[in-house]
Protein backbone atom coordinates (compact mmCIF):
# COMPACT_ATOMS: atom_id res chain seq x y z
CA UNK A 1 0.00 0.00 0.00
CA UNK A 2 2.50 2.30 1.31
CA UNK A 3 4.51 1.86 -2.85
CA UNK A 4 0.98 2.42 -4.40
CA UNK A 5 0.96 6.15 -2.13
CA UNK A 6 4.64 6.77 -3.31
CA UNK A 7 4.35 5.66 -6.72
CA UNK A 8 1.32 8.25 -6.74
CA UNK A 9 3.37 11.03 -4.85
CA UNK A 10 5.94 10.60 -7.28
CA UNK A 11 3.63 10.74 -10.93
CA UNK A 12 2.37 13.53 -9.49
CA UNK A 13 5.39 15.60 -8.48
CA UNK A 14 6.72 14.45 -11.60
CA UNK A 15 3.35 15.98 -13.73
CA UNK A 16 3.47 19.22 -11.81
CA UNK A 17 7.12 20.14 -12.59
CA UNK A 18 6.69 19.12 -16.09
CA UNK A 19 3.03 20.61 -16.42
CA UNK A 20 2.98 23.17 -13.09
CA UNK A 21 -0.50 24.11 -12.22
CA UNK A 22 -1.23 27.73 -13.87
CA UNK A 23 0.55 26.80 -16.88
CA UNK A 24 4.18 27.49 -14.66
CA UNK A 25 5.68 24.46 -15.20
CA UNK A 26 8.95 23.44 -17.01
CA UNK A 27 7.39 22.45 -20.35
CA UNK A 28 5.70 26.34 -20.75
CA UNK A 29 9.13 27.93 -19.28
CA UNK A 30 10.89 25.95 -21.95
CA UNK A 31 8.67 27.17 -24.58
CA UNK A 32 8.55 30.68 -23.72
CA UNK A 33 12.18 30.44 -23.17
CA UNK A 34 13.11 29.23 -26.72
CA UNK A 35 10.43 31.26 -28.68
CA UNK A 36 12.07 34.73 -26.89
CA UNK A 37 16.00 33.45 -27.95
CA UNK A 38 14.36 32.89 -31.34
CA UNK A 39 12.91 36.36 -31.52
CA UNK A 40 15.74 37.75 -29.58
CA UNK A 41 18.20 36.03 -32.49
CA UNK A 42 16.08 37.78 -35.29
CA UNK A 43 16.49 41.24 -33.77
CA UNK A 44 20.22 40.70 -33.10
CA UNK A 45 21.57 38.78 -35.97
CA UNK A 46 22.01 42.06 -38.47
CA UNK A 47 23.70 43.74 -35.18
CA UNK A 48 26.55 41.00 -34.85
CA UNK A 49 26.69 40.68 -38.63
CA UNK A 50 27.36 43.76 -38.97
CA UNK A 51 29.93 43.80 -35.84
CA UNK A 52 31.60 41.14 -37.05
CA UNK A 53 31.79 42.02 -40.37
CA UNK A 54 32.98 45.35 -39.89
CA UNK A 55 36.62 43.43 -37.90
CA UNK A 56 37.43 41.91 -40.92
CA UNK A 57 39.94 42.06 -43.60
CA UNK A 58 40.25 41.74 -47.31
CA UNK A 59 41.65 38.11 -47.45
CA UNK A 60 38.91 37.93 -44.23
CA UNK A 61 36.06 38.21 -46.62
CA UNK A 62 37.36 35.71 -49.22
CA UNK A 63 38.22 33.22 -46.87
CA UNK A 64 35.19 30.48 -46.61
CA UNK A 65 37.03 28.87 -43.24
CA UNK A 66 36.25 32.74 -41.57
CA UNK A 67 32.46 32.75 -40.96
CA UNK A 68 31.91 34.96 -37.59
CA UNK A 69 34.75 35.47 -35.96
CA UNK A 70 38.19 37.60 -38.00
CA UNK A 71 41.10 36.01 -37.78
CA UNK A 72 42.29 39.32 -36.72
CA UNK A 73 40.79 42.62 -35.45
CA UNK A 74 41.13 44.63 -38.33
CA UNK A 75 40.69 48.17 -37.40
CA UNK A 76 41.76 49.81 -40.76
CA UNK A 77 38.23 49.81 -41.85
CA UNK A 78 36.85 52.36 -39.08
CA UNK A 79 39.77 54.25 -39.69
CA UNK A 80 38.44 54.73 -43.44
CA UNK A 81 35.25 55.08 -42.31
CA UNK A 82 35.80 57.80 -39.68
CA UNK A 83 37.28 59.81 -42.96
CA UNK A 84 34.88 58.98 -45.79
CA UNK A 85 32.50 59.93 -43.00
CA UNK A 86 34.04 63.01 -41.84
CA UNK A 87 32.61 61.80 -38.82
CA UNK A 88 33.21 64.53 -36.26
CA UNK A 89 31.62 67.38 -38.47
CA UNK A 90 28.85 65.05 -39.55
CA UNK A 91 28.39 63.73 -35.84
CA UNK A 92 27.66 67.15 -34.37
CA UNK A 93 25.38 68.24 -37.51
CA UNK A 94 23.93 65.21 -37.08
CA UNK A 95 22.97 65.60 -33.28
CA UNK A 96 22.05 69.01 -33.93
CA UNK A 97 19.61 68.03 -36.93
CA UNK A 98 18.29 65.01 -34.47
CA UNK A 99 17.84 66.65 -31.02
CA UNK A 100 16.40 70.96 -31.52
CA UNK A 101 13.41 69.48 -33.52
CA UNK A 102 13.07 66.90 -31.05
CA UNK A 103 12.97 68.81 -28.26
CA UNK A 104 10.76 71.69 -29.85
CA UNK A 105 8.34 68.85 -31.07
CA UNK A 106 8.62 67.60 -27.66
CA UNK A 107 7.29 70.73 -25.64
CA UNK A 108 5.03 71.95 -28.10
CA UNK A 109 3.41 68.43 -28.41
CA UNK A 110 2.99 68.36 -24.73
CA UNK A 111 0.57 72.09 -25.13
CA UNK A 112 -1.26 70.45 -27.37
CA UNK A 113 -1.97 66.90 -25.83
CA UNK A 114 -2.69 68.65 -22.60
CA UNK A 115 -4.99 71.12 -24.27
CA UNK A 116 -7.14 68.04 -25.95
CA UNK A 117 -6.63 66.49 -22.95
CA UNK A 118 -8.10 68.38 -20.62
CA UNK A 119 -10.00 71.21 -21.78
CA UNK A 120 -13.63 71.31 -23.45
CA UNK A 121 -14.15 73.68 -26.75
CA UNK A 122 -15.79 74.41 -29.29
CA UNK A 123 -13.85 72.55 -32.68
CA UNK A 124 -11.97 69.87 -30.22
CA UNK A 125 -13.55 66.76 -31.98
CA UNK A 126 -12.73 67.98 -35.58
CA UNK A 127 -8.68 69.26 -33.79
CA UNK A 128 -8.35 65.61 -32.65
CA UNK A 129 -9.63 64.15 -36.13
CA UNK A 130 -7.19 66.70 -38.15
CA UNK A 131 -4.30 65.29 -35.58
CA UNK A 132 -5.13 61.36 -36.22
CA UNK A 133 -5.59 62.55 -39.96
CA UNK A 134 -2.25 63.62 -40.15
CA UNK A 135 -0.71 60.07 -38.59
CA UNK A 136 -2.85 58.02 -41.50
CA UNK A 137 -1.95 59.75 -44.47
CA UNK A 138 0.88 58.70 -45.83
CA UNK A 139 3.65 61.69 -45.72
CA UNK A 140 4.69 60.83 -49.23
CA UNK A 141 1.23 62.73 -50.55
CA UNK A 142 2.27 65.72 -48.70
CA UNK A 143 6.15 65.61 -48.89
CA UNK A 144 5.46 67.46 -52.54
CA UNK A 145 2.89 70.58 -51.19
CA UNK A 146 5.25 70.81 -48.09
CA UNK A 147 8.71 71.20 -50.13
CA UNK A 148 6.89 74.30 -52.32
CA UNK A 149 5.49 75.97 -49.16
CA UNK A 150 9.19 75.32 -47.66
CA UNK A 151 10.04 77.24 -50.63
CA UNK A 152 7.98 80.60 -50.67
CA UNK A 153 8.73 80.73 -46.81
CA UNK A 154 12.60 80.70 -47.98
CA UNK A 155 13.24 78.35 -45.06
CA UNK A 156 14.89 75.26 -47.44
CA UNK A 157 18.32 74.16 -47.38
CA UNK A 158 18.49 75.14 -43.67
CA UNK A 159 17.52 73.69 -40.28
CA UNK A 160 14.82 76.45 -40.40
CA UNK A 161 12.86 73.15 -42.55
CA UNK A 162 12.64 71.32 -39.61
CA UNK A 163 12.25 73.48 -36.58
CA UNK A 164 9.51 75.79 -38.13
CA UNK A 165 7.66 72.64 -38.50
CA UNK A 166 7.93 71.33 -34.82
CA UNK A 167 7.38 74.44 -33.31
CA UNK A 168 3.74 74.50 -34.72
CA UNK A 169 2.91 70.86 -34.33
CA UNK A 170 4.01 69.38 -37.56
CA UNK A 171 7.23 67.95 -37.06
CA UNK A 172 8.04 64.43 -38.38
CA UNK A 173 5.40 61.92 -36.77
CA UNK A 174 4.22 64.70 -34.06
CA UNK A 175 0.76 62.54 -34.10
CA UNK A 176 1.93 60.07 -32.35
CA UNK A 177 3.55 62.12 -29.68
CA UNK A 178 0.05 64.36 -29.06
CA UNK A 179 -1.18 61.29 -28.38
CA UNK A 180 1.06 59.74 -26.24
CA UNK A 181 0.72 63.18 -24.43
CA UNK A 182 -2.92 63.38 -24.74
CA UNK A 183 -3.42 59.94 -22.93
CA UNK A 184 -0.46 60.79 -20.16
CA UNK A 185 -2.65 63.86 -19.05
CA UNK A 186 -5.91 62.07 -19.33
CA UNK A 187 -4.32 60.25 -16.40
CA UNK A 188 -3.56 63.35 -13.95
CA UNK A 189 -6.42 62.94 -11.22
CA UNK A 190 -9.06 66.11 -11.53
CA UNK A 191 -8.44 66.43 -7.78
CA UNK A 192 -5.62 67.71 -8.14
CA UNK A 193 -6.27 70.44 -10.46
CA UNK A 194 -9.30 71.20 -8.72
CA UNK A 195 -6.90 71.64 -5.28
CA UNK A 196 -4.78 73.57 -7.10
CA UNK A 197 -7.35 75.76 -8.51
CA UNK A 198 -8.66 76.07 -5.18
CA UNK A 199 -5.13 77.53 -3.82
CA UNK A 200 -5.27 79.98 -6.04
CA UNK A 201 -2.92 78.89 -9.26
CA UNK A 202 -3.71 78.97 -12.95
CA UNK A 203 -3.59 76.50 -15.79
CA UNK A 204 0.07 77.45 -16.18
CA UNK A 205 1.12 77.09 -13.08
CA UNK A 206 -1.07 73.72 -12.73
CA UNK A 207 0.34 72.45 -16.47
CA UNK A 208 4.18 72.95 -15.29
CA UNK A 209 3.81 71.91 -11.13
CA UNK A 210 1.13 69.03 -11.53
CA UNK A 211 0.96 68.05 -15.28
CA UNK A 212 4.99 67.79 -16.63
CA UNK A 213 5.86 65.80 -13.45
CA UNK A 214 3.30 63.30 -14.01
CA UNK A 215 3.94 63.49 -17.80
CA UNK A 216 7.45 62.90 -17.24
CA UNK A 217 7.95 59.44 -18.90
CA UNK A 218 6.03 60.78 -21.88
CA UNK A 219 8.74 63.00 -22.27
CA UNK A 220 11.27 61.05 -22.00
CA UNK A 221 10.18 58.68 -24.31
CA UNK A 222 8.92 61.20 -26.87
CA UNK A 223 12.35 63.12 -27.16
CA UNK A 224 14.28 59.72 -27.42
CA UNK A 225 11.80 58.44 -29.84
CA UNK A 226 11.85 62.02 -31.74
CA UNK A 227 15.26 62.03 -31.86
CA UNK A 228 16.01 58.42 -33.23
CA UNK A 229 13.15 59.61 -36.38
CA UNK A 230 15.04 62.71 -37.17
CA UNK A 231 18.76 60.62 -36.88
CA UNK A 232 17.95 58.34 -39.43
CA UNK A 233 15.57 60.33 -41.83
CA UNK A 234 17.56 60.46 -44.97
CA UNK A 235 14.70 60.92 -47.67
CA UNK A 236 12.93 64.30 -46.33
CA UNK A 237 16.65 65.61 -45.02
CA UNK A 238 18.26 65.28 -48.72
CA UNK A 239 14.97 66.99 -49.76
CA UNK A 240 15.14 70.26 -47.73
CA UNK A 241 18.56 70.54 -47.19
CA UNK A 242 20.11 69.33 -49.91
CA UNK A 243 23.74 69.81 -49.95
CA UNK A 244 24.18 72.23 -47.67
CA UNK A 245 23.30 70.08 -44.55
CA UNK A 246 24.85 66.40 -44.32
CA UNK A 247 24.31 64.35 -41.45
CA UNK A 248 25.29 60.82 -40.70
CA UNK A 249 22.29 58.52 -42.82
CA UNK A 250 22.97 61.12 -45.78
CA UNK A 251 27.04 60.53 -45.57
CA UNK A 252 26.30 56.76 -45.51
CA UNK A 253 24.01 56.70 -47.77
CA UNK A 254 26.95 58.05 -50.24
CA UNK A 255 29.34 55.90 -48.82
CA UNK A 256 30.78 54.58 -51.70
CA UNK A 257 31.08 57.34 -53.87
CA UNK A 258 33.33 59.26 -51.41
CA UNK A 259 35.65 56.15 -50.75
CA UNK A 260 35.80 56.20 -54.56
CA UNK A 261 37.24 59.77 -54.58
CA UNK A 262 38.84 59.29 -51.18
CA UNK A 263 40.56 55.87 -52.18
CA UNK A 264 41.08 55.70 -55.95
CA UNK A 265 41.27 52.20 -57.44
CA UNK A 266 44.65 52.13 -57.70
CA UNK A 267 45.56 52.46 -54.44
CA UNK A 268 46.58 49.08 -52.90
CA UNK A 269 43.90 47.48 -50.65
CA UNK A 270 41.70 50.61 -51.21
CA UNK A 271 38.63 48.68 -51.97
CA UNK A 272 34.64 49.61 -50.89
CA UNK A 273 34.42 46.37 -49.78
CA UNK A 274 31.74 45.08 -46.98
CA UNK A 275 33.94 45.27 -43.98
CA UNK A 276 34.03 48.66 -44.55
CA UNK A 277 30.69 49.88 -45.03
CA UNK A 278 29.60 47.64 -41.70
CA UNK A 279 32.42 49.36 -40.09
CA UNK A 280 30.98 53.07 -41.40
CA UNK A 281 27.08 51.65 -40.44
CA UNK A 282 28.64 50.95 -36.75
CA UNK A 283 30.06 54.54 -36.47
CA UNK A 284 26.86 55.82 -37.59
CA UNK A 285 24.87 53.51 -35.45
CA UNK A 286 27.14 53.92 -32.12
CA UNK A 287 25.82 57.57 -30.84
CA UNK A 288 21.99 56.06 -30.69
CA UNK A 289 23.34 52.21 -28.86
CA UNK A 290 25.19 55.01 -26.44
CA UNK A 291 22.23 57.54 -26.15
CA UNK A 292 19.72 54.21 -25.29
CA UNK A 293 22.33 52.29 -22.92
CA UNK A 294 22.70 55.45 -20.74
CA UNK A 295 18.57 56.35 -20.81
CA UNK A 296 17.33 52.65 -21.31
CA UNK A 297 16.63 52.46 -17.58
CA UNK A 298 14.10 55.39 -17.96
CA UNK A 299 12.92 54.34 -21.43
CA UNK A 300 11.61 51.02 -19.93
CA UNK A 301 10.05 52.61 -16.89
CA UNK A 302 8.32 55.27 -19.13
CA UNK A 303 6.74 52.78 -21.31
CA UNK A 304 5.88 50.68 -18.13
CA UNK A 305 3.94 53.41 -16.68
CA UNK A 306 2.11 54.80 -20.01
CA UNK A 307 -0.20 52.38 -19.49
CA UNK A 308 -1.15 53.61 -15.57
CA UNK A 309 -5.11 54.72 -15.37
CA UNK A 310 -5.86 57.62 -13.66
CA UNK A 311 -8.98 58.93 -12.43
Amino acid sequence: MQRLVNKKITKETVRKFILGNNGDGLLQKICIYAFIIIVGFVFLYPLLHMVSYSFKSAEDLVNPLVKWMPSEFYTDNFKRAYRILDYSKSLFVTIGVGMIPALLQTVVCSLVGYGLARFNFIGKKVIFALVLATFIIPPQITMIPQFLMYKDLNILYSLKAYIFPAIFGQGMKSAIFILIFYQFFRQVPKSLEEAAEVDGAGHLRIFFKIAVPTAAPGYLISFLLSTVWYWNETYSASMYFGSVIQTLPMKLAAFVATFNKLYPGSEAGATANEAVKMAGTCLSLLPLLILYFITQRWFVEGIDKSGITGE
